[in-house]
């Protein structure tokens, strides 16, 4: 143990006197560093301001005057999908699929207002978040310190003395790795240290945890593959040549791969598609606007033999407000049937592309950091979900109070005089309809289940790649 402790300090030694290392090092450790500061900063406030939005919004709701339920309906209501604690390190989908939704009645809006609706097209070049610096810019530090590690001590003819001071290949090159996670990890620290600040910000101790063991694991597979990759090359240039090839390959090429292999092998609809599909399914559902219409005539024959009376106009419930709760009811179970299928196809796309895990560390990273700190795209569904019910909840609140605290007579006579008009207007005190918001994402045991594979696939090409270096150091 003594002897890999030396062999690490000389590596370390090596390196204090190599001005690229040490230059790489230290842009590597300050990338780090502000990436930390900026996105926790950004998404601190992102968060703050989205909490002072929603209780803004709620407030302008409640504060309505005196109007007619169905213009409430209309009216309408804004929810914001506040970050994660741990969306502070690695904000995921967040910037590409929207923080708020408009709710209204007979209408499920998505979510708008993403970055990248709001930047130009290189805007990714700039977000140096602190999981882009580790999943991308970290196995280049680990490339640029570490591809000669052990081709230089083969070529400087130091790999023969070494061997007769009693230091093993395979010491040699533990030695070696040792080194090499050190700068590895230097870079992990201050991703690791604003992790456990996001515990102050609600994270559990167990998100906390396998978070920062990801990308540990992560790191440890660079790592080795560096030791591999320069243990059996025989010159600089092969060992760089190669690690670059597989750098490309794995953290640019095969992410992009996975993403068409998911688009070709599950097929979903574009918007258009979809559009068209669920107009053509609503036009064979009535008009709730009008309670003439056709198809509430069954609605309105059981409300007259119910009530025993011969019109509408003798029902004790307003019946425009009945057909109201019907016609929203039908159209979002529709609209539901819809919605639901696009986010199966989106999930069953995403487990496509998730496969690739199996041989690009960087997508088996990425998965396992977006799901740990809750911005994968299943929690952005799960707030999508939310906010239906809220709506559906809301609207069918106010399509109530339109049925039992409205007259029909005074709702279909509403534009006769400006008085017949006031008659039509229920108190502003009924607006108190909106349940309080906050959108968190799945627990965290939930979270780490839904990771498990992720961190399996890092966990298995860690283990492939550092038998590797244990065969190959033996070889020597």
């Amino acid at each position: 143990m003594f002897r890999i402790w030396l062999i690490a300090k000389d590596e370390w030694r090596y390196w204090r006197r190599s001005h690229l290392a040490m230059t790489v090092l230290m842009i590597a450790v300050v990338l780090a560093i502000a990436s930390v500061v900026v996105t926790f900063s950004t998404v601190s406030l992102a968060a703050h301001q989205r909490a002072h939005l929603q209780s803004q919004a709620e407030q302008k709701f409640v504060e309505q005057p005196d109007r007619h339920p169905h213009r409430m309906v209309h009216y309408g209501h804004y929810l914001f999908r506040t970050p994660p604690p741990l969306g502070r390190l690695d904000p995921g989908v967040d910037a590409y699929t929207g923080t708020a939704i408009f709710l209204e009645g007979h209408r499920q809006n998505g979510a708008t207002f993403s970055g990248q609706q709001h930047s130009a097209g290189l805007n990714w070049l700039s977000a140096l978040s602190p999981a882009f610096v580790m999943q991308i810019l970290t196995p280049l530090l680990l490339i640029v310190m570490g591809f000669g590690v052990m081709t230089r001590e083969r070529e400087a003819g130091t790999f023969d003395f070494l061997k007769i001071q009693g230091v093993s290949p395979l010491m040699l090159t533990i030695g070696k790795g040792v080194a090499l996670a050190g700068a590895g990890f230097a870079v992990l620290i201050p991703v690791a240290v604003g992790a456990l600040i996001t515990l102050f910000y609600g994270s559990s101790i167990l998100s906390v945890s396998a978070f920062v063991f990801s990308y540990a694991l992560y790191v440890g597979f660079w790592c080795a593959l560096v030791l591999l990759v320069s243990t059996l090359s025989r010159s600089h240039v092969g060992s760089f040549s190669a690690l670059i090839i597989v750098w490309v390959v794995t953290c640019l090429v095969l992410p992009r791969i996975a993403t068409n292999t998911a688009v070709v092998t599950v097929h979903s609809p574009s918007k258009l598609e979809t559009d068209f599909a669920v107009l053509q399914k609503l036009r064979e559902m009535g008009d709730g606007h009008n309670a003439n219409d056709p198809a509430f005539k069954a609605l309105k024959d059981n409300l007259l033999a119910k009530y025993n009376v011969d019109s509408v106009d003798e029902l004790p419930v307003n019946f425009k407000g009945i057909v109201a709760q019907k016609s929203e009811a039908d159209l979002t179970d529709v609209l539901n049937d819809f919605a639901e299928q696009k986010m199966e196809e989106g999930v069953a796309q995403a487990k496509v592309a998730r496969q690739f895990g199996w041989l690009s560390p960087a997508i088996a990273i990425q998965t396992a950091s977006m799901k740990l700190a809750g911005t994968d795209l299943e929690n952005y569904q799960r707030f999508l979900r939310e906010a239906e019910a809220v709506r559906f909840a809301f609207v069918q609140s106010l399509n109530k109070l339109h049925a039992e605290g409205l007259s029909y007579a005074d709702d279909v006579n509403k534009y006769q005089s400006h008085e017949t008009l006031q008659k039509a207007k229920v108190s502003a005190n009924n607006w108190q309809v909106l349940s309080d918001f906050h959108f968190v994402p799945l627990p965290a045991a939930e979270r780490f289940a839904g990771s498990i594979q992720a961190l399996l696939q890092l966990f298995v090409l860690w283990l492939v790649v550092s038998i590797g270096v244990v065969l190959a150091g033996r070889r020597q």
